[in-house]
């Protein structure tokens, strides 16, 4: 620990006191012997003998000094590194419900199970966190604005419907502007909470067909970076996903290259799930990186209990040894 570590490290200073009173007990011990030994007689220089052997009873003032050393430094506001809830911050959860999401291949399906777990993620978000929702198929909806009010956002992923098509940028684009608003409405970037999309799909983008395109899924990345905005996102699904379509099977695998790249194009995280389970995992790992963060915080606390322990204990040591408090 360090003089930094401290918020008063002046207070530090008195620390001198507990020094100065372990010199003086030192000296007045032995000057006591001394007295005793030149004007005592035999019978009581081997009563002190006999008494210097018995070490515990210089462990009350040991105990006392200890306890002087923990409240100062308690007085000096010792700081560590401690997770605390965040007090703001703002995450869009972006979900796909283009029919590919009617797959089976995650119980009981794709889209259900995203809806589960979407759930149980807002849920659990520290209260602190603002949160939106954006659904998109062949368009993106925006349906509920970042607020810390869970209720609206997890009614509409009940409502959450199945459509055709894929427009993975037009969700990010919508998701970013939500955020910028939002940002607007607490006094400008400077004021903003930190902010990041999280993003749940499935397949590859449709609309447009070219991610590069000007509103296309990796150009929207591009632009939520530069925004300072990055895109977390999850492919949720196997390869061996299939929907009915008009009465035939069409494979719907999972594209994990494309949701990757829109991660490292935005500055984000890439996290792939292939079961429910697999989801709320992920989404518990994004609840602990969004909702928490390090900071130094007060730790004075322990320190504080242990000196007003010792010195408790250095009074009922005094007590003991010597029939008296110190």
């Amino acid at each position: 620990m360090s003089l930094s570590d401290f918020q008063h490290p002046l207070w530090l200073i008195l620390l001198l006191v507990p020094a100065a009173i372990v010199v003086g007990y030192v000296l007045a011990v032995r000057s006591k012997r001394r007295r005793t030994v030149r004007f005592g007689n035999f019978g009581t220089v081997k009563t002190v003998d006999r008494g210097a052997r018995r070490w515990f009873t210089h462990v009350p003032a040991v105990l006392l000094v200890l306890s002087l050393v923990a409240l100062v430094v308690a007085l000096a506001g010792p700081q560590e590194e401690q997770k605390v809830p965040r007090n703001r911050a703002t995450v869009m959860l972006v979900v796909d419900v283009s029919l590919s999401m009617e797959s089976t291949d995650v119980a009981p399906s794709r889209l259900e199970a995203a809806q589960e777990a979407a759930t149980t993620f807002s849920n659990n978000l520290t209260q602190g966190v603002n949160l939106g929702l954006v659904s998109f198929a062949g368009t993106a909806s925006m349906l509920v604005a970042p607020t810390t009010d869970r209720g609206p956002v997890i009614r509409a992923i009940e409502r959450l419907r199945l459509d055709e098509r894929t427009a993975t940028g037009e969700a990010i684009y919508t998701s970013t502007q939500a955020i910028q608003t939002f940002t607007d409405s607490l006094g400008g970037p400077d004021q903003a909470p930190p902010a990041r999309i999280v993003l749940l799909s499935d397949g590859k983008e449709t609309v447009p067909a070219d991610p590069t395109e000007e509103r296309g899924a990796f150009t929207a990345a591009e632009r939520a970076k530069e925004a300072g905005i990055p895109v977390s996102t999850i492919s949720f699904g196997t390869l061996y996903g299939t929907v009915d379509i008009q009465g035939r099977s069409q494979p719907v695998p999972v594209d994990d290259a494309s949701l990757r790249t829109i991660a490292e194009k935005s500055g984000g995280e890439f996290f792939t799930a292939s079961s429910l389970e697999e989801l709320d995992s992920v989404y518990r790992t994004l609840e602990e990186q969004i909702g928490y963060e390090w900071k130094k915080a007060d730790a004075s606390r322990p320190w504080l209990v242990t000196g007003a322990m010792l010195a408790m204990l250095a009074a009922a040591g005094s007590l003991v040894a010597h029939r008296r408090i110190p």
